[in-house]
């Protein structure tokens, strides 16, 4: 894929996601219910679960590009796995800076060491090791490769983090979308604000994916036309 084209994408993504984000403040403030139980600290909500879905989004991104990158030795699957592995550092920051947040008022403290907030950070601070094995390798194939690893590895606890609050009950909540049982549990406006949140801020990690790719793809393209400099010198 051209580097116009990746561009062309951004451009896309970018715009469709910041106008997803105005609607969905316009939904939060002006629009959806306040819950009945926490009142109107509950909006966290909508901004807290949709950076969340994004966090675990990319990083199985990730652990997929970094898996495929280890069998097919591609530089484009490792551009992606990084790109990714950025873009869900910054929507895991906006989550575990959301949730302390809200549960200041919901739990009475921002914090506590029970079992989905523990995986989460454990998880976030994997994917920051990811980057630090990247830079701290002194070969740089070698480092590309254990940083995949540690993707793939990194990955397998999203799916911790969501069963932790069935095996583990605690304060967090249980599912209230992804609830097997009853299915989603939300009021129909909180539904629909929520959706927005996810699509508004899906569509915004994959503007800033693209556009991290693109910077990838132009950086190799630049090394190969210096090495061709340098070989016709």
């Amino acid at each position: 894929m051209s580097l116009a084209r990746i561009r062309w994408m951004a451009t896309v993504l970018g715009v469709l996601g910041v106008a997803g984000v105005l609607v969905l403040h316009w939904l939060v403030f002006f629009w959806v219910g306040t819950e009945r139980t926490m009142g109107i600290v509950q909006r966290i909500f909508y901004v807290h679960v949709p950076s969340a879905w994004v966090t675990f989004l990319a990083f199985g991104i990730t652990a997929l590009c970094g898996a495929a990158y280890l069998w097919l030795r591609d530089e484009r699957l490792d551009w992606a796995a990084q790109s990714a592995a950025e873009g869900g550092l910054i929507f895991g920051a906006i989550m575990l800076t959301s949730g302390p947040l809200w549960a200041a008022y919901a739990w009475g403290t921002p914090w506590t060491w029970e079992p989905r907030l523990t995986l989460t950070l454990l998880m976030w601070f994997v994917f920051v090791g990811y980057f630090l094995v990247r830079a701290s390798a002194e070969d740089r194939q070698a480092g590309k490769r254990m940083a995949a690893v540690i993707g793939v590895l990194g990955a397998l606890l999203i799916p911790l983090v969501h069963v932790s609050v069935l095996w583990f009950p605690s304060l967090h909540p249980q599912p209230v979308v992804l609830n097997v049982e009853e299915g989603p549990t939300l009021d129909g406006d909180m539904l629909i604000t929520l959706m927005t949140g996810l699509l508004a801020f899906t569509l915004i990690f994959f503007s800033v994916f693209c556009l991290r790719y693109g910077l990838e793809h132009m950086r190799y393209q630049r090394a190969l036309a210096l090495r061709e400099q340098t070989r016709a010198a």
